[in-house]
């Protein structure tokens, strides 16, 4: 039976990174749900695109043994999260991402996924991809050059652009 994945999405989300996750677990039959990192389940893409997600990052808070993986679907709203640090559904997410972390169930993202996984205290000694620019924020694990890496339960893509290159081994190891 495939593996049950809690998806987290910023809003503003990116909307090419975040379908290519929702579209490739639909047509593998990998079980997903979706939580806004927002006060409501109504979030945007960074183009504008208004999407109603199944819950808010609030619900999935203690409840994370009902999954198997966590996917941080990166958005324009990383590059401002220093100053909303503060805010519940940002304490929710850095809670659930260390959560997930601990139990050392698998984290996947692209862009800045590697940088919230480190700032959430889980990445020590982990290869990561993340974008060039929060190479420089990455404390506890390694960042890469690479398009994308597997580190452990670690998968990690550096953009949108290249989650495919991670694509197979995640759905595999979804599927497993």
């Amino acid at each position: 039976m495939a593996k049950h994945a809690a998806v987290l999405a910023v809003d503003p989300v990116n909307g090419m990174g975040l379908f290519q996750y929702l579209e490739a677990f639909y047509e593998n039959k990998i079980p997903y749900t979706v939580y806004a990192v927002a006060g409501s389940k109504e979030i945007r893409t960074n183009s504008g695109l208004g999407l109603t997600v199944n819950d808010v990052i609030a619900n999935l808070k203690g409840r994370e043994d009902e999954y198997d993986a966590v996917v941080f679907a990166c958005g324009d709203a990383v590059p401002v999260f220093g100053q909303h640090a503060s805010e519940p559904w940002n304490v929710d997410l850095m809670e659930v991402l260390k959560t997930f972390g601990e139990q050392g169930k698998l984290m996947i993202g692209h862009c800045a996924a590697g940088m919230m996984f480190d700032l959430a205290g889980v990445a020590a000694g982990k290869r990561l991809a993340v974008h060039p620019l929060a190479k420089a924020a990455i404390r506890q694990g390694t960042a890469t050059d690479e398009k994308s890496v597997i580190d452990g339960h670690f998968f990690t893509a550096q953009t949108e652009n290249t989650i495919w290159t991670m694509m197979p081994q995640l759905i595999e190891t979804l599927k497993a």
